[in-house]
């Protein structure tokens, strides 16, 4: 955080000072878990559904907060700690995280870059950090810290000696965006996609549309919009961007589409194939300078156009050809259970990626285990399995979305399909149907079931795929297949 004082504080987040000096200056981290606290920090006391933070002001105060945010002033024998008092605590972390990137801007040269996207958002937020950070001190969130908590945390940590401030942002209404966006402005905005993941909360893909169009729609003047040429719904949002907005499309057709015109800046990829061990490779553009050949350390073909996005920044914000090369070539997935690739001790390769789902970020998954399973020249084909979850907040599109992931995994020929969940029994339904005969698709209520047949079937040499939405659980089966101990 920007070292402020707490009456700064105080008239940033619309408070009033209680038990502190107001000149008293503060620089440390802001949190909002009473248990993260270290000496000198800004405890944030949000009011929960089940508990208030306020109740646990006194525990941060003695783990060394220096300072409460909260909706009412805590007392210890009758005297005030050293707190704001606001009317609505979450509200007031965004304020203090605007007031924060602000004074550092101000101050300095930081750039804010902000991604969002139906599907991608985590990896590409992983890959740019690791391209940004190896030329300038870079901030950027653990794992999805994409909401309204989650965003200005992540924008609080950074301080005066950050040059990059990479955020991911999320929407599940529209209107989402607009406010993470009105607490911090980006410099970059990318658009990753517009697919059908909360179609069931937004109620069609024309609103899902509206809702991510307002990152780009919030650029600083002179911002750059990075765009996905490929998806007719994101090109679009170039007819909304101001006209002092610069746009950096990416793309990995062969051909252009038509709204790019001859003179546009693309970053592309051509000649993209997959060897047996699920890597991609292919000849990177990038604009103004000679091709080059990537082989991404990721796994999943789908991922090119991830890499391609987080060039598109890498290269806006300066980074030089060579360094984006061989950082893509070494980036693996940084967040668990996205595509997280482990070999176990039992011989089985473990592809889970069970952390979200939705129909697309489903088909890419499977087409990864297709293709690491049909071998090539230097490796034997291999049998995959592919156990499957329910794919959450799809709407009325939920039954014919499950059912679609039935008939393309017969049309992979993936060898062996769980489907685990009363939600996704449609997938087993349509499998059966498209033509899985024998036991090529079994279905089971529960991850436990699942994993008894996992356990009977699995040998030396097979690749399992995990994949479902976050709530079923599925992740964590991954793991227990993987041999990997203590992940819940």
């Amino acid at each position: 955080m920007k070292r402020l004082s707490a009456a700064d504080i105080a008239t940033a987040v619309n408070g009033e000072l209680y038990g502190v000096d107001p000149e008293s200056l503060l620089s440390a981290g802001v949190v909002t878990d009473s248990r993260e606290v270290g000496p000198g920090d800004i405890y944030v006391a949000r009011r929960g559904e089940n508990v208030d933070g306020i109740e646990f002001a006194a525990a941060a105060v003695e783990a060394g907060a220096a300072l409460i945010i909260g909706e009412s002033v805590p007392t210890v024998d009758d005297q005030p700690l050293p707190t704001v008092l606001v009317s609505d605590a979450t509200e007031a972390l965004g304020r203090l995280a605007s007031a924060s990137v602000e004074a550092l801007r101000a101050s300095g040269e930081i750039t804010v870059i902000a991604i969002t996207g139906s599907v991608g958002k985590t990896t590409v937020k992983d890959l740019a950090a690791d391209l940004l950070a190896g030329e300038a001190p870079t901030v950027w969130p653990p794992n999805s810290y994409n909401n309204e908590v989650g965003v200005p945390l992540t924008a609080l940590r950074a301080d005066e000696e950050t040059r990059f401030l990479v955020l991911e942002m999320g929407a599940r209404s529209i209107g989402n965006l607009a406010y993470l966006t009105g607490l911090v402005r980006p410099d970059i905005a990318v658009e990753l996609a517009v697919g059908t993941a909360h179609s069931g909360v937004f109620g069609s893909i024309e609103n899902t549309a509206r809702a991510k169009a307002e990152l780009v729609e919030s650029l600083i003047a002179g911002g750059t919009a990075v765009l996905n040429a490929d998806d007719p719904r994101v090109a679009a949002m170039h007819e909304v961007l101001a006209p002092d907005v610069t746009t950096l499309w990416f793309s990995q057709r062969e051909s252009l589409p038509d709204w790019v015109g001859a003179d546009d800046a693309v970053v592309r990829a051509t000649g993209v194939s997959t060897d047996a061990s699920g890597h991609p490779s292919f000849v990177l553009h990038l604009p103004g300078e000679e091709p080059q050949e990537v082989r991404l350390a990721l796994v999943g073909e789908h991922h090119v156009g991830n890499a391609l996005a987080a060039a598109a920044v890498a290269s806006a914000c300066g980074v030089g050809v060579k360094s984006i090369v061989t950082t893509l070539a070494t980036s693996s997935a940084a967040s668990r259970w996205r595509m997280e690739l482990i070999d176990s001790p039992s011989g089985v390769t473990v592809l889970n990626d069970a952390y979200n789902a939705n129909p697309e970020s489903m088909r890419a998954s499977l087409k990864a285990l297709a293709a690491m399973g049909r071998g090539d020249e230097e490796s034997r084909p291999r049998r995959t399995f592919a156990v499957l979850g329910e794919m959450l907040e799809l709407g009325d599109e939920s039954i014919s979305a499950h059912a679609d992931i039935g008939e393309l995994v017969v049309r992979l020929n993936i060898t062996r399909t769980i489907v685990v969940g009363e939600g996704a029994k449609p997938i087993f339904n349509a499998a059966n149907l498209e033509g899985s005969w024998g036991n090529e698709a079994s279905w089971v209520a529960t991850a436990a079931e699942a994993k008894d047949l996992l356990t009977a079937e699995l040998t030396a040499g097979d690749i399992v795929l995990f994949k479902s939405s976050r709530d079923a659980g599925l992740r964590y089966l991954g793991d227990d297949i993987a041999g990997v101990s203590g992940a819940q």
